[in-house]
């Protein structure tokens, strides 16, 4: 028996030794498959203008759920259109969204953008998308004509912007923008301006659009420096104003008072947040891209983007998720028919002349 210890003793460092090296092959195994599969992460440059307020931080984490590996990139419209104009020979960006309509065009017109048709443009509206797929709908703001409640009622407010040129009564009680650098501003004037085209006209547009324009900011009240529109609006010394829709429960809750909207029988203008693919060339690889379209824009994403952040999607299955006050304002509102094109091809000469010889 004594003669026999030694044996069993290898034999044990043996069975034991086995047991030690299966487990530290299987841990291998298991950082190999783990490697494997951070490797296989997708990895995406995206640019855009709507990560304030935690969407950034919530995009990251659901799109690493869903195999991305993003870098964001913030700025504003304006700095981000011309950033990503400005990169036209080096492209870095490779998916952008959150620029309107007239952004993408211009994007677009500098062939700046990939086509592509999202597995879910059949859950948006007809005509939604840009007719030859190089960008797509995502999440529209409506900008609309709003009034305190405690000052009008439904009968006495004005139906629409024309009223406030022509009655007398409500000259020094609405807002007017005081410039015309942001979307929802060039927004009020474009939405005006769009009902008097004229090819014959200054900048395409009638003499009687651009009489329009001057009465609606000469009868106007320019809030001064140091007063708050929003604080007037609700104070009621100002009660008429405008805003986009995600804005409106924010105004409400921060003043402590109830808005009622205008929705003329030509409808509201609309700012529409798209996405689309940066251009980097013709050996480019778009196949990531296109996965994180399909993921970003599909219903339950959108959805699930509309219930955290109070927006106003695009995507007809993911409205359900949206907030009841975004639903009211989908129902209460018309979107106004334009030809953003068209638009974006005068806008900036509008705001030029607007500014120079109106303000």
């Amino acid at each position: 028996m004594k003669a026999k210890k030694p044996f069993l003793l290898v034999v044990a460092f043996m069975l034991v030794a086995s047991i030690l090296a299966g487990c530290m092959g299987n841990n291998s195994a298991e950082k190999d498959t783990a490697t494997e599969q951070k490797d296989e992460k997708k990895s995406l440059v995206v640019y855009s203008n709507s990560l304030s307020e935690g969407r950034g931080d919530w995009l990251t984490e659901k799109a690493a759920e869903a195999g991305f590996e993003l870098e964001l990139v913030e700025a504003g419209g304006g700095d981000l259109l011309n950033r990503i104009v400005s990169e036209k020979n080096n492209p870095l960006a490779d998916v952008v969204f959150g620029l309107n309509q007239m952004n993408f065009e211009t994007l677009k017109s500098n062939d700046l953008l990939v086509p592509f048709e999202p597995v879910w443009t059949a859950e948006i509206p007809e005509g939604s998308s840009e007719k030859d797929n190089y960008y797509h709908p995502l999440v529209e703001q409506r900008i609309f004509m709003i009034y305190n409640k405690d000052v009008y009622t439904e009968e006495t407010a004005p139906k629409d912007w024309t009223d406030l040129i022509e009655n007398e009564e409500f000259k020094g009680k609405y807002h007017v923008p005081g410039d015309l650098g942001g979307g929802t501003n060039r927004s009020v004037v474009y939405g005006m301006l769009m009902r008097h085209v004229d090819k014959n006209g200054e900048l395409d547009i009638s003499e009687e659009g651009w009489k329009e324009i001057e009465a609606f900011f000469e009868n106007g009240y320019k809030t001064p420096e140091g007063e708050d529109a929003n604080a007037n609006l609700a104070s009621g010394k100002v009660p008429i104003s405008f805003t986009y829709s995600s804005g409106l429960p924010g105004i409400e809750e921060e003043f402590g008072f109830e808005a009622g909207i205008v929705s003329p029988e030509v409808g509201v203008p609309t700012t529409v947040e798209q996405v689309g693919i940066i251009n980097k060339g013709k050996d480019q690889d778009t196949a990531a891209a296109e996965e994180f379209i399909n993921w970003f824009g599909s219903a339950e994403v959108q959805g699930a983007w509309a219930e955290q952040f109070g927006s106003l999607p695009v995507n007809t299955k993911a409205v359900e998720k949206a907030t009841e006050k975004m639903k009211q304002i989908r129902e209460m509102t018309i979107i106004q028919e334009m030809d953003y094109t068209f638009i974006s091809e005068h806008i900036d000469d509008w705001v030029e002349k607007i500014e120079l010889e109106i303000f």
